[in-house]
């Protein structure tokens, strides 16, 4: 079943449906993880209902964390910014289906840390975003 998965974490890291920037965009929230120099934009379009109309993540980094960030972008449109706030850390290790270690756990999250960053309207993104 792992491979599976794994296979899945390449086809979205090589061929992502959601990069790409969208301007102009309602939120914008972009971060990094100094440790291993991964790097994410993530775009908000909303609609008039305040919902995900269009979801876009740019940025660079190691296969988890590109792929983790496509598969967020495709299951949050048509979410609203509570639904957003709801996510947790381990929606994104369902997405990936496989365990993760501490290191490899940072780059899954961190699509998921600028995204709530961003819902919440902060400044900076904090690590209790994702627990």
């Amino acid at each position: 079943m792992d491979d599976l998965y794994r296979e899945l974490i390449i086809e979205h890291y090589k061929n992502p449906s959601y990069r790409g920037k969208l301007e102009p965009c309602d939120i914008f929230f972009a971060d990094s993880n100094p440790l291993c120099g991964d790097h994410i934009e993530v775009y908000l379009r909303l609609d008039s209902d305040g919902r995900v109309a269009d979801a876009r993540f740019d940025g660079r980094g190691c296969a988890i964390s590109q792929a983790s960030a496509d598969l967020l972008m495709e299951s949050i449109i048509g979410k609203s910014l509570e639904e957003i706030k709801r996510l947790t850390k381990q929606d994104i290790l369902d997405m990936l289906g496989i365990e993760l270690g501490p290191v490899r756990l940072k780059c899954a999250l961190l699509s998921l840390k600028a995204l709530k960053a961003g819902a919440y309207g902060l400044g900076e993104a904090g690590d209790e975003l994702v627990e």
